[in-house]
């Protein structure tokens, strides 16, 4: 399995996704084009990863702003990664929000209520 590697753009997260340390980052903004042609290759990653032994699995998620057709697939992320859960194996987001940024927390509530894995809410200053 390979990691995969997505430099951000003004539109698109930094994306990098490790195999070796199991452990996912989303960064930056989030309003692709086509949300489903830019978030398919990550859950593709997922579904690869659901045959790995390793044992846990850590999504950094770091966004700043995300557009509603990134929602959904947000999600899609989040629900490939409960089935990986419910295999087994330990799974948990860190959702990062600044400080004074109600919507990001709010929204980071939302998918906290909808998915049942450990989801950890990180408030950091703004920057």
């Amino acid at each position: 399995m390979n990691s995969i590697s997505i430099e951000g753009t003004p539109k698109t997260p930094t994306v990098k996704f490790d195999d070796q340390s199991s452990t996912l980052v989303i960064r930056g903004r989030s309003i692709p084009e086509n949300s489903i042609d830019f978030y398919k290759p990550l859950i593709d990653w997922l579904e690869s990863y659901a045959g790995n032994s390793e044992p846990a699995l850590i999504l950094n998620m770091e966004l700043e702003y995300f557009n509603t057709s990134s929602s959904k697939c947000i999600l899609d992320v989040f629900k490939k990664m409960e089935g990986i859960a419910k295999k087994g194996k330990e799974v948990s987001v860190k959702w990062y929000y600044e400080e004074d940024d109600e919507d990001m927390l709010e929204a980071g509530e939302d998918y906290d209520a909808i998915i049942d894995i450990d989801f950890e809410m990180i408030k950091v200053e703004e920057v």
